[in-house]
């Protein structure tokens, strides 16, 4: 992959992650938009809140855009939650130890970010 100076290299983790996101957001259906944006601009605040397994089982119950999101944050390369499916990610999450928790959760909340502002940017005020 290329830096974004056209260079080849390895790319910086947010510039991974923003690649990630705008990928990720612009693979959503135009029909389930409105759903995922209030899914991904929730994300974030329910992570702070409740904590990053409440905030995983809040998507799974979710119909349709928790799946989708769920999708995408398994997707994300998380350290300790790599090669997980979408649908046992909360589980593995219960699964790790505390320091790999707080490293999860700290991953998570960048990820969530960046596909905040993708949809932002992306959906505009659809």
């Amino acid at each position: 992959m290329e830096s974004p100076e056209g260079k080849p290299g390895v790319l910086r983790s947010d510039q991974r992650r923003a690649l990630l996101a705008y990928q990720a957001v612009g693979a959503v259906p135009a029909a389930g938009r409105k759903d995922y944006k209030i899914a991904v601009n929730d994300l974030g605040a329910n992570i702070l809140r409740s904590g990053l397994c409440a905030a995983l089982a809040a998507l799974q119950r979710r119909e349709g855009s928790g799946e989708v999101l769920l999708e995408h944050l398994a997707g994300a390369g998380i350290p300790g939650l790599r090669d997980v499916a979408w649908n046992v990610l909360a589980r593995r999450v219960q699964e790790i130890d505390a320091g790999a928790y707080m490293i999860a959760t700290r991953e998570m909340l960048q990820v969530a970010m960046w596909l905040k502002r993708a949809a932002q940017a992306t959906f505009g005020d659809e």
